[in-house]
């Protein structure tokens, strides 16, 4: 790689960094208008993902053929931009679709605004920001008349919050690029991501008719930060419940006709790094295994529920473990309902890229039955691993370095971005840039991805535009 070419203080830089700095309020009003998509994945009809999926991906490629690019969708699965086909080709790679909004918000969640220099809106930061940065990328590119070996295309999906079928479909019938990078993490290289099991724990038998209803989390991958318990009206319930729950903000507590509710309010975070995280369905069962006017075999139920969410690390379920190259497990009960009056509570696990998820199944499956419990698997996703050793990630990191002046490594991480169902793929950016919020901005649990109020701060994407364009040209000399 020519270091000297691709440095901060040289005129390939300045030419690159003028112009992505020429185009700020345009890509600022390209997010935005995907931004005000609620583009939550939801299978309706024919449409794979929903209405608003479609709507977000046809705006896409709308946005592609506004500025010169070839635009193809592909089946309302995923789409693809490009404005020179050749032999070899890079793929950038992002997702439309975003988790739901959620509660607790201070902003609009689909109408995007700018701020103090952050962009507000559910997406903008996972995965929307992103994605129409990468097509500036691209722009870039051509605009400045950059010779490149390689072609680079840009594919977006819509499902990639709910398991990535989008992405499988596309590779079951289209040829994929023979290099990926997909801008869904941290700066600088994510060559490796830790299995993930989404399953759900479904009591054996039905709660009594004391509990009329349990409801928690809107999605698998998101530290829940709201759950509503439902109970029959009784002066002991009633009287216990004030006495819990008297004074503690996180709760609220009324009573109407025969029935009593009982909400909790969490934090919010990110499955991956649920650190910081209040679980919303833990602060109900925990309030509900200690009401003495319910039954026992209603409260051994909801302690198993405490049990399982006690903790991040999966003590409860007899799987806690770590390796050297990915670090810890990480274990949430995202979301909960009452199937047929059975607690159905949904777990997503991080589990490292060494371990064996058939015996972390075989633990979960004997804490179940130990506890009037079934274990049902909904997926079992392997870890990503990509060779740290490549020159693609030596020359990615290098660059990521230079232009920032900092001394970091590549990693491997929690989350799941499409790289683990990609060829020859690792995960770049366009995350992790340091940046200092302005206080008051955002309130506590508020600002990130899969959090109330997700925030993207502006400055920040231009510089990853500027350290992506550099990266292409930097492994473009590389053979794919």
């Amino acid at each position: 790689m020519e270091q000297q070419r691709f440095a901060k203080d040289g005129p390939l830089y300045q030419q690159v960094s003028a112009w992505v700095e020429d185009h700020r309020q345009q890509l600022v009003e390209d997010i935005v208008r995907l931004v005000n998509i609620r583009s939550v994945a939801q299978p309706q009809g024919e449409l794979p993902y929903g209405q608003g999926c479609r709507d977000a991906l046809e705006e896409m490629l709308a946005m592609g053929r506004r500025y010169g690019m070839t635009a193809h969708n592909y089946d309302g699965r995923c789409g693809g931009l490009w404005w020179e086909e050749k032999q070899s080709t890079v793929g950038l790679w992002g997702h439309l679709d975003v988790v739901p909004e959620g509660d607790n918000w201070q902003n609009s969640p689909y109408q995007a605004v700018e701020k103090q220099g952050y962009l507000i809106g559910r997406g903008v930061q996972d995965n929307k920001g992103p994605a129409v940065a990468c097509l500036y990328v691209m722009r870039c590119l051509r605009d400045l008349g950059l010779p490149l070996r390689h072609g680079v295309k840009l594919m977006v999906g819509c499902d990639e919050e709910r398991g990535m079928t989008d992405v499988d479909y596309f590779r079951a019938n289209y040829p994929c690029p023979q290099l990926n990078l997909v801008a869904d993490c941290n700066f600088p290289v994510c060559y490796g991501e830790k299995g993930i099991i989404e399953a759900e724990l479904v009591a054996r038998a039905p709660l009594s008719a004391a509990v009329k209803d349990f409801t928690g989390g809107v999605a698998g991958n998101m530290v829940p930060d709201s759950a509503a318990l439902t109970l029959q009206n009784s002066q002991a319930l009633w009287g216990q419940l004030q006495e819990q729950t008297q004074g503690k903000p996180e709760f609220a507590l009324t009573q109407q006709g025969g029935e009593i509710r009982l909400r909790a309010f969490g934090i919010s975070k990110h499955t991956a790094s649920p650190e910081g995280g209040r679980n919303a369905i833990l602060l109900l069962s925990q309030a509900a295994a200690g009401l003495a006017a319910l039954p026992e075999e209603d409260r051994a139920l909801l302690r198993f529920l405490n049990q399982v969410n006690g903790d991040f690390a999966g003590t409860g379920l007899s799987i806690a473990c770590a390796d050297q190259e990915s670090g810890a497990l990480t274990c949430v009960g995202s979301m909960l309902h009452l199937e047929q009056g059975r607690p159905a509570l949904h777990v997503n696990i991080r589990y490292p890229v060494t371990v064996d998820s058939a015996g972390l199944l075989r633990s979960m499956e004997r804490a179940c039955n130990e506890n009037g419990y079934a274990l049902r698997l909904i997926r079992d996703s392997a870890p990503n691993y990509y060779p740290k050793e490549n020159p693609v990630v030596g020359a990615l990191t290098q660059v990521y370095n230079s232009l920032t002046g900092a001394q970091s490594a590549p990693y491997v991480m929690g989350g799941g971005t499409y790289a683990r169902r990609l060829p020859n793929a690792v995960a770049y950016g366009m995350g992790g840039l340091p940046e200092q919020r302005p206080q008051g901005l955002f309130a506590p649990g508020h600002g990130g991805g899969h959090e109330p109020d997700e925030g993207l701060c502006i400055a920040n994407l231009l510089e990853a535009i500027k350290i992506y364009v550099i990266s292409i040209l930097a492994i473009d000399e590389l053979d794919y």
